[in-house]
């Protein structure tokens, strides 16, 4: 069975003290929720924040992988160390901490783990948090974007088009089908040509990652076959995430991530939308 690179509330208390923690909780505009100011409010102790929006390129779309350079100049300030276990968290159980797992393991983290249920676990096992920011010793590394993991639209398009990889997007079906508006304005309605729909709320279970034999079954009952690689994409590359991760806990490191996902591809006129 492959291990899951998940923990509990028991286990992070008692290696608090020897684990690295970060905050990755984001939310989607519409929300009009502060994660920063949220994790000011309150956090596990000794956890840093870590912003996906900032710790991002420049351009047009949000929160797109960073350069190696400009990922490093953001992993010293929080005290980060590739040789060390790095823990990460959200506000939601499980939603944005999986895209901050992906993105430090496409960077060279060797050791990225998710607390299972998030700070709802947290708060539930009736655990002490801390307010205001942390102060950490900065750390100097230098990272490599490992660039199988992440595609764009060329790659997504040609594999849309040879059908040499599933497409797996983890937004609701509504969305998916072209009859439930996007939280993004300006953005058409559909998905991409040949795409299969899988909801990431699918995988979880009150905030909680699914046992490995129930995602076996969910992802073959979504059409996702042995052998073939697959390209996760979503509203904006967040929840994608998820997929990954559950793919992961079952074996499947045959995947990458479609970087701009739904805010790229359905803002493009020159690229095709089904519906």
């Amino acid at each position: 069975m492959t291990q899951r690179p998940l923990v509990t509330v028991d286990w992070l208390e008692t290696k608090l003290a020897e684990v690295s923690v970060v905050d990755g909780s984001w939310h989607l505009p519409p929300e009009n929720r502060d994660a920063n100011l949220e994790y000011l409010e309150g956090h596990i102790p000794g956890t840093k924040f870590f912003d996906i929006d900032r710790i991002s390129a420049s351009g047009d779309l949000p929160h797109m992988m960073p350069s190696a350079n400009d990922f490093a100049k953001s992993i010293a300030v929080l005290g980060l160390d590739k040789g060390k276990t790095v823990i990460v968290y959200d506000t939601k159980g499980l939603f944005s901490a999986a895209r901050v797992w992906w993105m430090l393991r496409a960077f060279g983290f060797t050791d990225v783990r998710i607390l299972d249920g998030g700070l709802p676990e947290w708060l539930k096992a009736g655990m002490p948090l801390e307010q205001g920011d942390v102060s950490v010793d900065r750390t100097e590394s230098a990272f490599v974007l490992d660039v199988a993991v992440v595609v764009d639209s060329v790659q997504v398009l040609a594999a849309s088009i040879n059908d040499s990889a599933h497409i797996l997007d983890a937004r609701s079906q509504g969305r998916f089908d072209g009859v439930d508006p996007e939280p993004r304005e300006g953005l058409r309605g559909g998905h991409i040509p040949g795409s299969l729909c899988l909801p990431y709320t699918m995988l979880l279970d009150d905030g909680k990652l699914k046992s490995n034999d129930h995602l076996k079954e969910i992802f073959a009952a979504h059409g996702v076959v042995e052998g073939k690689p697959v390209i996760t994409s979503c509203g904006s590359g967040v929840t994608a995430a998820v997929l990954t991760l559950g793919l992961h806990c079952i074996g499947r490191n045959d995947t990458s991530l479609y970087d701009g996902s739904w805010t790229e591809w359905g803002g493009r006129p020159d690229l095709p939308v089904a519906t």
